[in-house]
């Protein structure tokens, strides 16, 4: 891998950690919020955590991108 390519992919590692900690974050608090039902605190916490896995998973799609020569997604329209 070229040092071009690592540095195209500096950008999207840091906006996808920093949302992963944010909804992980929001996950936990979600747990300890007290007097709510352990059900409605399992329910609040899904949306987070289901948020952090779609940024994980488009941040190993954009990685795959760049590393493929796909910097432009508008190239192919």
């Amino acid at each position: 891998m070229n040092n071009n390519h690592r540095k195209k992919m500096v950008a999207p590692i840091i906006i996808a950690g920093v949302l992963i900690v944010y909804y992980v974050v929001i996950a936990a608090v979600c747990f300890l919020l007290p007097e709510i039902p352990v059900t409605v605190k399992v329910l609040l916490a899904v949306v987070p955590l289901a948020l952090a896995g779609v940024a994980l998973a488009m941040l190993s799609e954009r990685i795959k991108e760049i590393r493929s020569g796909e910097e432009d997604d508008l190239s192919k329209y």
